[in-house]
């Protein structure tokens, strides 16, 4: 799609980075007025891998990583499918990565397409270009051609998010890909070392398991660390039962590449000092992300950012130099999250050009670990509540399930969990809400806006369900840890 750009010129807004914040604060700023531009340059991977415009989410974050998950769980419902008496056909039923591949890569494509024209629809001007700063109101653009242009701004967004890290050892950069890459890779992965376990990590490993792969995680301390260690557990057991194996306290020393194209990975583990490898056909590293402020030559702009992350350091999004701000992964200390972004990116535009003083709220976002069993969850884990409140402050809500769904199937349930951290004075107002199940995304978001209301155990305990449904299970939450009573229910009605 062509686009007829000015060859200099002053704006309103110049917004670094075509991601989800990025974008949601140029289309909020142009809807008052403003005169916007939106700068958006990708950084080919080590691997060579490059995407268009729309950000990590879109290309190689929350919409790739949610599709192949689903993909996975099909594996899963094809074989329920048989006992609920599908006649499937009689061959082995197998899945091509070629095809999955293909689909996902399409969709992002038709979303990069969208996000052009709406930029053009805005008279939003777009440069597919690196910008760098010069001093605090200028920005040079240097595009694909070679070509530069030199922009000024009364008001500039940092939005340029962050990139997966690789570990300082030999043979990661030459060998190893990352979630970058992992969407797009164009050989099924087959045997896979993950390296990390955080969310992307457990989430890749997760389907490719579900897919037929075999997946491998490697735990340097915990899994999910962040996150309630509890469910975390939960999390990881329910993985392992499935098939994923897990080299807890360990860590990668080398990537080598054999002959025959394997990869052989060594590594330590920190509990027995040992050194051990193994061969794989994909190592995949997921330890972290990095802030890419420092490609802007953030210095030039006189913008303090965090000595160890390179994030922005800011106060309601506003940078120490007044009319440069920040929204999304870049920012110190705030939520990474697609929608926090989007949310704090239009807030943003409104207070600049529409005279509003709303601030964006960072307190109660919920999100989702899409894990084969998923983990949603908002507020405070329970051991941020412990260190806060103090344990004989907190009353701890919690229960094991049964989804209808599984029963005929035989599926596992000994994971399907559900636990409410709340105070104990009364009215005991609600901390935090965790759920391991099916649909766990779905379940978690309508509770979510229960607790920016306000909610407390005597609401939540009076609300009726909707039988049977898996969501119902917070509604009919009673036993606490305290008391020591059975979490397990006696029947899917009890």
């Amino acid at each position: 799609m062509p686009l007829i750009l000015p060859t200099d010129g002053h704006y309103d807004l110049v917004v670094i980075g075509g991601g989800s914040g990025g974008l949601a604060c140029a289309k909020e700023a142009v809807q008052h007025g403003a005169k916007v531009a939106v700068l958006d340059y990708v950084t080919p991977s080590p691997r060579g891998t490059v995407w268009g415009l729309g950000g990590t989410c879109v290309n190689v974050g929350c919409i790739p990583k949610k599709l192949m998950h689903y993909a996975a769980l099909l594996g899963e419902a094809i074989e329920d499918a048989k006992a609920y008496g599908w006649m499937l056909p009689g061959t082995p039923i197998k899945h091509d990565w070629q095809v999955l591949r293909g689909a996902v890569q399409d969709h992002i494509k038709s979303v990069n397409w969208v996000t052009r024209v709406q930029l053009r629809d805005n008279k939003i001007d777009y440069y597919n270009g690196h910008g760098k700063f010069v001093d605090p109101s200028t920005v040079k653009v240097i595009l694909k051609n070679g070509k530069e242009h030199t922009l000024t701004a009364s008001h500039i967004v940092i939005a340029v998010g962050g990139r997966p890290k690789y570990p300082d050892i030999p043979g990661a950069l030459e060998y190893g890909i990352t979630s970058d890459d992992i969407f797009s890779l164009e050989k099924p992965p087959g045997k896979t070392l993950v390296v990390g376990a955080g969310y992307i990590g457990l989430e890749c490993a997760g389907f490719l398991n579900g897919l037929g792969y075999d997946a491998t995680v490697m735990v340097r301390s915990v899994p999910l660390r962040g996150f309630d260690q509890q469910m975390a557990g939960i999390v990881a057991d329910e993985m392992a039962s499935k098939g994923v194996k897990f080299l807890m306290k360990c860590v990668p020393l080398s990537v080598e590449k054999n002959d025959d194209g394997k990869l052989v990975v060594s590594w330590t583990s920190t509990e027995d000092q040992n050194t051990h490898s193994d061969t794989f056909d994909t190592v995949l590293f997921a330890v972290g992300r990095r802030a890419l402020t420092k490609e802007l030559c953030i210095d030039s702009a006189g913008v303090n950012i965090a000595p160890e992350s390179c994030k922005v350091i800011a106060v309601n999004e506003q940078s120490n130099v007044k009319h440069i701000y920040a929204v999304g992964d870049v920012l110190q200390d705030k939520p990474e999250l697609t929608p926090v972004a989007i949310q704090a990116g239009k807030l943003l535009a409104q207070r600049i050009f529409n005279k509003s003083s709303e601030q964006m709220d960072y307190e109660n976002v919920a999100t989702t670990v899409f894990t084969p069993l998923e983990y949603g969850t908002v507020g405070m884990s329970e051991e941020r509540a412990i260190n806060k409140f103090g344990e004989e402050n907190l009353e701890i809500f919690h229960a094991y399930y049964k989804p209808t769904e599984f029963f005929i199937p035989e599926r596992n349930i000994k994971n399907c969990y559900a636990k409410v951290v709340a105070l104990r004075a009364d009215p005991q107002k609600v901390l935090g809400m965790h759920f391991i199940g099916p649909q766990a995304g779905e379940v978690i978001q309508g509770f979510a806006s229960a607790m920016k209301c306000g909610l407390t155990m005597k609401e939540l305990q009076s609300t009726v369900g909707i039988h049977p449904t898996i969501a119902e299970e917070f509604t009919r939450i009673f036993v606490t840890k305290r008391s020591g009573v059975d979490p397990h229910p006696q029947s899917c009605c009890s």
